[in-house]
C-alpha cells in the first residue's frame, strides 16, 4: 500500500527533480503539495509549483497549497544558482487559481481529514508547518511522522559556515517544530552532499521526448553550470531529491537518535543545528537524525526515479 505524503516544496530546481521523482513513484500517495518561500520568494514559489504540475501532469493531481509571504524578510534565495524564476531556462505556462488556499491550510485540513496516515515531508524552510502548528496545536498527534531535508550536524553549512539553507532562512519555525512533538526525521546535509550527481547523470535523464524528461532537460544543465560558475564545483547535489529517498526507501540510510535544537538570535550562528553531546545531556531526545547513506544505492534511486517519470509522461 503507498504511503500517503504531503511534500512541502520551495521549487527551485532541487525541489523540481524531488517532485518528479516523488510524483511518480508508486510507493508514495502524494495527497497535497504545498508551497514555501525559500529558494524563490513566496508568489514565484505557489507559480513554480502549479506550473510544475500542469506541466508533468501526474497520474494522481494532488491538492496544491499556496506560499504566504513570511513575517520577516528571508535572509536568502537561491536564484543565483536556479535562476530568476527559480527554474533555469524552464518557461512554464500557469493557470492561476482563483480560490488560493494557504499552504498552512491545505496542511491542517488534510491531516484532519486522515489523522495519523499522512507523512509530511519538508524540502523547504519550516514556516508553513510552524504556521500550521498554530491553526492546530494538535498537529503533531495527527501526523503519522515528519521528513525534514535540512540540517548541517558535523558538516560546515551551505548558506552560511555554520547553517544550512532551509534552516537559515527560518530559524524560529525550525525551533517551534524541533520541539513539537512530531515523530522527526532529519535529512542533514551531511548526508545529502555526498551523492554527487554528474553531467553523465544529467544527460541519462534528460528527455526531449517525455514531459519530465524535456522539464528536467531545462533546470539540471542550467544548476550544474551555475554550481560551476558559483562555487567552482563540477557535480551538482540534488538535496531535496535525496529527501524523497530517505523516506521512499530509508533502508538505504542509517541514523541515530539526538537532542536537537536551533540557534535563532547568535551573530555568526544563526540557522545553526546544534546537538546536545554533553557527557549528561540536558535536552530531550527529539529527532531522529540520518547520519548515513549508501551512497551507490541512492544515486541508482535517483536515476531511476526520474527515468521512471519520463515513462510515464
Amino acid at each position: 500500500m503507498a504511503r500517503k505524503v504531503i511534500l512541502d516544496v520551495d521549487p527551485g530546481i532541487d525541489d523540481l527533480a524531488a517532485l518528479c521523482i516523488a510524483l511518480f513513484d508508486p510507493r508514495l500517495d502524494i495527497v497535497a503539495v504545498t508551497a514555501v518561500s525559500g529558494s524563490v520568494p513566496a508568489a514565484q514559489a505557489t507559480r513554480n509549483l502549479l506550473g510544475i504540475i500542469e506541466f508533468l501532469d501526474p497520474p494522481k493531481r494532488p491538492r496544491i497549497g499556496a506560499a504566504t509571504e513570511p513575517e520577516h524578510t528571508r535572509p536568502a534565495d537561491l536564484r543565483h544558482l536556479y535562476g530568476p524564476s527559480g527554474l533555469g531556462d524552464a518557461t512554464l505556462e500557469v493557470a492561476d487559481l482563483h480560490h488560493k488556499h494557504s499552504s498552512a491550510k491545505v496542511i491542517c485540513e488534510a491531516l484532519r481529514a486522515e489523522p495519523g496516515d499522512i507523512t509530511v515531508l519538508c524540502l523547504g524552510p519550516l514556516t508553513n508547518l510552524s504556521a500550521a502548528l498554530r491553526r492546530e496545536p494538535e498537529l503533531a498527534s495527527l501526523t503519522q511522522a515528519l521528513v525534514v531535508r535540512g540540517g548541517a550536524i558535523d558538516c560546515g553549512g551551505d548558506a552560511t559556515p555554520s547553517a544550512e539553507f532551509n534552516i537559515y532562512c527560518d530559524p524560529a519555525a525550525a525551533r517551534e517544530v524541533f520541539r513539537a512533538k512530531f515523530n522527526v526525521t532529519l535529512v542533514p546535509l551531511d548526508v545529502t552532499s555526498r551523492i554527487d550527481f554528474s553531467a553523465e547523470d544529467i544527460s541519462r535523464v534528460v528527455n526531449k521526448f517525455s514531459r519530465a524528461g524535456e522539464l528536467l532537460g531545462k533546470t539540471l544543465p542550467y544548476a550544474f553550470r551555475a554550481h560551476h560558475e558559483h562555487l567552482g564545483v563540477e557535480s551538482l547535489h540534488l538535496n531535496d531529491a535525496v529527501g524523497v529517498i530517505a523516506l521512499s526507501n530509508s533502508s538505504l540510510f542509517e541514523s541515530e537518535e539526538h537532542a536537537v535544537d536551533v540557534e535563532t538570535i547568535g551573530e555568526l550562528t544563526l540557522g545553526a543545528t546544534v546537538l546536545d553531546r554533553r557527557p549528561a545531556r540536558q535536552w530531550p531526545l527529539n529527532l531522529n537524525v540520518m547520519t548515513s547513506a549508501a551512497i551507490a544505492g541512492v544515486r541508482r534511486e535517483l536515476l531511476d526515479g526520474m527515468l521512471r517519470a519520463g515513462e510515464k509522461t
